[in-house]
């Protein structure tokens, strides 16, 4: 199968080397970025996103668009930017090509997430989200990982499987894009929320506690969204909820262990290099559960960390102090 990714950051680039290497399928990464495009074909190697990690000669490079969309004929098209980048790309990529996107978010200000964006977009074309518990310098190195491919579209989500599904990285599918990408996009935040706890050292307990807790606010966003709440019990949510959450390699629990150590936020974002995505959509998630009559008091005292309102120490006491209630 063709394949296009567009956008050479760490996850565009790890899906590209694996889809190359175990799927054997053929594969155009294409970046906005020529420089970056001509550093990567001299060396084999995306130093900035991917550091040490070979690129393998039969993917094909390029800053070209319209060479990277002729490659995509009759395949599929990944875009791999930040959620901020998602709704340019689906403007300029042609109505005839099937597309997955791999960014996990609300998007900022308007609030909405990857299918609603899509849907205003062109409400007939095949979209659809490739979510899970992943991150990309392990898919790159080939080690074992599952990820979800959701769509209201069955044939996009079986070409799904048909393009990345190998003895490497196992592809289920679901129709339930709503579940999944609020799963993908909320854990960010809780991520932040256990990286902070973790940061003030307050212990295994109360990680698992931020964690189930973190949970219920997901599920409870998801079905006033229209999700299934079994889908929160899966790969996208619980699943990427826990990697996140505890994983080192994870940047949103990297930014709560340092707002922990009284860092500023600009500062940790420069120091990060990359997005975080939590941070991005902090707010507009807390927006527009609130539009909804949705409570989600930790995704909350995020956002008040995040935008300087309380410090690390305040946002975890004040959701000690809640009163108490049925756990539900």
């Amino acid at each position: 199968m063709n394949i296009t990714i567009v956008g050479a950051g760490a996850w565009g680039t790890a899906l590209a080397i694996n889809a190359a290497t175990h799927a054997r399928q053929h594969v155009c990464l294409w970046s906005r970025d020529a420089a970056m495009v001509d550093a990567i074909q001299r060396t084999g190697i995306n130093e900035r996103y991917l550091p040490g990690v070979q690129i393998p000669s039969p993917i094909k490079l390029t800053a070209n668009w319209h060479e990277a969309m002729a490659h995509a004929d009759h395949g599929l098209v990944v875009i791999g930017t930040s959620m901020a980048g998602l709704s340019e790309m689906l403007l300029n990529i042609p109505a005839i090509h099937p597309v997955l996107w791999l960014c996990k978010g609300f998007e900022k200000n308007a609030g909405r997430l990857g299918h609603e964006i899509a849907q205003a977009i062109d409400s007939k074309r095949m979209y659809g989200v490739l979510s899970g518990p992943s991150f990309a310098s392990e898919v790159a190195q080939g080690q074992p990982t599952a990820m979800v491919a959701a769509s209201e579209h069955l044939p996009l989500a079986q070409m799904a499987v048909q393009a990345f599904h190998s003895d490497i990285l196992r592809i289920y599918t679901s129709t339930d894009i709503i579940g999944v990408e609020v799963g993908g996009a909320v854990k960010n935040i809780l991520a932040i929320a256990t990286g902070i706890a973790d940061g003030l050292q307050l212990g295994m307990n109360a990680r698992a506690a931020l964690i189930t807790r973190g949970l219920s606010e997901m599920t409870r966003l998801g079905l006033a969204l229209g999700a299934r709440a079994d889908t929160f019990m899966g790969l996208s949510g619980l699943g990427d909820l826990v990697l996140t959450a505890t994983g080192d390699l994870s940047r949103n629990r990297n930014v709560g262990l340092q707002l922990a150590q009284g860092h500023l936020l600009p500062d940790i974002l420069h120091r990060l290099g990359h997005v975080s995505e939590g941070v991005y959509s902090a707010a507009a998630v807390y927006e527009r559960a609130t539009r909804l009559g949705v409570e989600m008091p930790i995704t909350q005292a995020v956002v008040q960390v995040l935008e300087g309102r309380v410090s690390a120490q305040q946002a975890v006491q004040t959701l000690m102090l809640r009163e108490a209630r049925t756990e539900q």
